[in-house]
């Protein structure tokens, strides 16, 4: 009889001993694949690798043409295609000095800064009417905004390019300003309506209680912490407006009006003609801005666009 509770304690602790033991081999089980350099290479080094050529190819080969003398670029049998000896910056200096390529660029900024600012001052209003303000009705009016997005902007050019007629913006900054906020602002709210969900509602109920206003407790209280994703909304609506080219295309006729995007594509093609060196390097020159935006501020924009999803 003495046994049997000497049993039980023995073979608790060898069970308490061993588990530790058990659990810590079979964590360096599962990461021993990275101790072998061969595995390592195939599992981990080799796609990355792949990835890395396959995403940077396209900005090396646009670099590339861009500083390349034309013979080179009509004669690929007689030189190499990957690479230059002889560079020129003869297609930067024909964009910048001798075409309307800086009014092009001074366009674009002016009107994606304009239409992200009005986007985003509606989204905000929106996101924050349909998530904190109680009504019948705010989950499908809040469903139905995120459907607009999924229309194609293909489709609402045409009985835009009508309304825009008949204002008498055709052929004005104006248009753009104006129209681009309709395929803006539907994915801009449903993403600060996630970021919204996230922000704690007791916070806004001791402002209340206080006597705050709803304005208040916007500006002072939601917009502040909101911060992340009101950075990720305006990215997003910022790289739409920068590389739009369907509504440039139909709204804008004086070279002097238009958009790189459609700018470089109507002046820099003859005919069956194409002027790589100066399309790459105005390409080039108009990405510059958004590598810049990006390489500031994507710890943001992934983080809210990661709290959005997640809602």
């Amino acid at each position: 009889m003495t046994d049997l509770p000497t049993s039980r304690i023995d073979l608790k602790a060898v069970l308490h001993s061993s588990a530790p033991t058990v659990a810590k081999d079979d964590h360096s089980e599962g990461m021993s694949y990275l101790h072998s350099v061969p595995r390592r290479m195939v599992t981990l080094y080799l796609p990355l690798s792949i990835i890395v050529v396959i995403l940077i190819f396209p900005f090396y080969w646009m670099g590339l043409t861009a500083i390349k003398p034309d013979e080179q670029l009509l004669d690929l049998d007689k030189y190499n295609p990957f690479w230059t000896w002889n560079p020129t910056f003869k297609h930067f200096y024909k964009l910048l000095f001798e075409s309307h390529y800086p009014m092009w660029l001074w366009n674009t900024m002016y009107v994606a800064v304009c239409a992200t600012i009005l986007s985003i001052i509606a989204s905000v209003l929106a996101a924050y009417a349909i998530v904190r303000l109680r009504y019948k009705g705010a989950n499908l009016v809040g469903g139905l905004i995120f459907l607009a997005y999924l229309v194609p902007p293909s489709i609402l050019f045409i009985p835009l390019a009508t309304v825009v007629f008949q204002y008498g913006l055709f052929d004005s900054p104006m248009a753009l300003i104006l129209t681009y906020p309709t395929i803006l602002i539907p994915f801009s709210t449903w993403l600060l309506m996630g970021y919204f969900k996230t922000i704690p509602f007791e916070l806004e109920e001791c402002a209340l209680i206080d006597g705050a206003s709803r304005w208040q407790i916007l500006i002072k209280i939601v917009l502040p912490l909101a911060i992340p994703g009101l950075i990720s909304a305006f990215i997003f609506c910022f790289t739409l407006c920068w590389n739009e080219f369907i509504y440039a295309l139909t709204f804008l006729q004086s070279t002097s009006n238009k958009t790189v995007p459609v700018a470089i594509v109507n002046e820099f093609v003859d005919g069956d003609i194409y002027r790589w060196g100066s399309l790459m390097a105005g390409a080039l020159a108009g990405s510059l801005p958004l590598v810049i935006l990006y390489a500031f501020f994507v710890e943001h924009y992934v983080s809210a666009m990661t709290g959005a999803v997640k809602e």
